[in-house]
């Protein structure tokens, strides 16, 4: 394994999704596929990352259990580093589980309590001296995901382990948005939102990526990235704002959407992209995923 490009900080699990082609309501019960994948947002970003050339390293909680044992091998033969990851003998693997239908996501529960209750000792190789400490933060891309309690993503705000970092930030969902409110005033920060995210975190209603991009840089945050499904596009900070419609294409899938959108653009920055060739990329090459065309 190469020295580490990114660090993927969060939710790494088993994905258990069902879809299915037909329209579901309340009580439905359809035929449909299953599958158990790899998972979680650091993981889906990590894996993306891999792909695209980067040498993530993941730093969460992984059980001593079964499917963690398991989980730690897939991600192995993928080609990530694990060595990093607090491994608990009393916390099992966390799971995700969603359900699509014709219309996309119907819903989904997202059991990261192990996560959790590990707290902030999945920190530790940021302060003992293996990928940073206090007197010598780490310094360079770091990727987070909301999945940590919001008292942990309020101490990273004001940790100096991250002070050098080049801090890219998501939420994991809708509910878990207003967690990123301490990160949005923190230097060298970028959120990656989609437009509910955005209104949640600023607390209305937008009618577009723009409005809710320039929103939350009018309130501190010194980069967002905002999208909204098959609807324009906005990378905003202080400096500049582009806009940018990504192209159009059915949708077959939803979940890990987000993950890939922001794993591209970070690759594409990483590769020496400007920004709008950084934004273009990340749409393409989450078109071709909620296609189909192309798997985390």
């Amino acid at each position: 394994m190469a020295a580490p490009s990114i660090l993927c900080i969060g939710s790494v699990l088993w994905d258990v999704i069902g879809r299915t082609p037909a329209s579901m309501r309340l009580g439905a019960d359809v035929p449909g596929r299953i599958s158990r994948i790899p998972g979680g947002v650091a993981l889906n970003i990590a894996m993306a990352l891999r792909r695209a050339g980067l040498s993530p390293v993941l730093l969460s909680s992984v059980g001593r259990d079964g499917p963690g044992d398991e989980l730690v091998a897939r991600c192995k033969l993928l080609g990530l580093d694990t060595a990093y990851l607090h491994r608990s003998d009393d916390l099992p693997t966390d799971t995700y589980m969603a359900i699509e239908g014709a219309g996309g996501l119907v819903a989904a529960l997202a059991d990261a309590h192990s996560l959790e209750a590990a707290g902030d000792r999945i920190l530790a190789p940021l302060r003992d001296g293996r990928l940073g400490s206090a007197e010598a933060p780490y310094p360079g891309l770091i990727a987070l995901d909301g999945n940590l309690t919001e008292t942990l993503l309020a101490e990273i705000a004001e940790s100096p382990l991250f002070a050098a970092a080049d801090l890219r930030v998501a939420p994991a969902s809708p509910g878990k948005a207003e967690r990123l409110l301490p990160l949005l005033g923190h230097g060298g920060t970028t959120l990656y939102l989609n437009r509910e995210e955005a209104g949640l975190l600023a607390q209305r209603v937008f009618e577009d990526a723009e409005s809710a991009a320039r929103a939350l840089v009018a309130r501190g945050a010194g980069r967002v990235l905002v999208t909204d499904g098959g609807a324009a596009t906005c990378d905003a900070s202080a400096e500049a704002c582009h806009v940018s419609s990504p192209p159009p294409v059915m949708v077959e899938r939803v979940t890990g959407a987000g993950d890939t959108f922001m794993a591209a653009h970070i690759a594409a920055e990483a590769e020496g992209k400007d920004r709008v060739e950084a934004l273009a990329h990340a749409q393409a090459v989450t078109a071709a995923y909620v296609s189909g065309e192309t798997r985390l």
